[in-house]
């Protein structure tokens, strides 16, 4: 377990400070946006499907023209307070030139609801995209969506066949101490209980990747997360990917990125 953070040396609030580490970062967010909207217009989509009551609660469902594999699906970063699902569709391009359909998750946002409702959303969805695909799964994120897809990983009611988690957050309890917690409203006990680092070991396949200039907190949640859930977890770096760009290679049929999650779904 971790130390606690009031107590730690550590300056918490810079190692979580994404945007202040990246001051590009609007940019890259618009162009997030930006090329989302134009593979929404080409990509062979069922889009805004509803799978729960809150009011974010909707999916979209890329198709491939021939299905090889496992559906993925995917959970947006914004440190479970920002973003929308209609800001990652082109992050579908990749594995849907694989054979491997796509589902773009929205989830509702704190302050409005909390990080345990938001998993239990994350999980809704699943079983949502089981009835639209027959399953199994291939569950990925980024930032808090990668703590999303690692507690699907130990999920036992889902046939989640690997996660794919990039820029994780398997640790919550360093965030306490932090400004991000205003909107989250965490305590230390739901820290505690919603931090995947700390929960029962998955039996699926498992990776944690990271950018390599990331803050140290972001390759220790890695690290840890492949320790505490070695052999079936490994942590792996993206040479010269920063948080809001580790992501980008997603969309690219060719990238070490894809041909990592592709391998994953067997």
């Amino acid at each position: 377990m971790t130390n606690s953070p009031a107590a730690s040396p550590i300056d918490y609030e810079r190692e979580y400070d994404n945007r202040g580490r990246v001051p590009e970062h609007p940019a890259l967010i618009d162009g997030w946006y930006r090329d989302a909207a134009a593979a929404r217009a080409k990509l062979n989509g069922r889009l805004d499907l509803r799978y729960a009551d809150g009011p974010r609660c909707r999916l979209d469902l890329f198709e491939p023209a021939e299905r090889r594999g496992p559906a993925v699906v995917f959970f947006h970063g914004g440190y479970w307070q920002s973003q929308d699902k209609s800001g990652f569709s082109h992050l579908a391009q990749g594995p849907l030139a694989h054979g491997l359909p796509v589902a773009i998750v929205g989830y509702d946002l704190c302050p409005d609801t909390t990080v345990g409702s938001i998993i239990a959303q994350a999980e809704a969805a699943c079983h949502e995209v089981l009835g639209l695909t027959e399953g199994p799964l291939l569950v990925a994120g980024h930032s808090a969506g990668g703590h999303l897809a690692a507690c699907l990983a130990t999920t036992p009611q889902l046939p989640v066949q690997a996660a794919f988690c990039l820029s994780g957050l398997f640790d919550l309890t360093p965030l306490l101490s932090t400004t991000i917690n205003t909107k989250l409203g965490l305590d230390a006990a739901q820290a505690q209980a919603w931090s995947p680092l700390f929960g029962p070991r998955p039996s699926c396949a498992v990776e944690a990747w990271v950018g390599e200039q990331e803050s140290a907190e972001y390759h220790r949640q890695a690290q840890a997360l492949a320790a505490a859930w070695s052999p079936s977890a490994r942590s792996e770096v993206l040479a010269a990917a920063n948080h809001f760009t580790i992501i980008a290679p997603l969309a690219n049929p060719a990238s070490r990125l894809v041909h990592r999650l592709v391998r994953l779904a067997g």
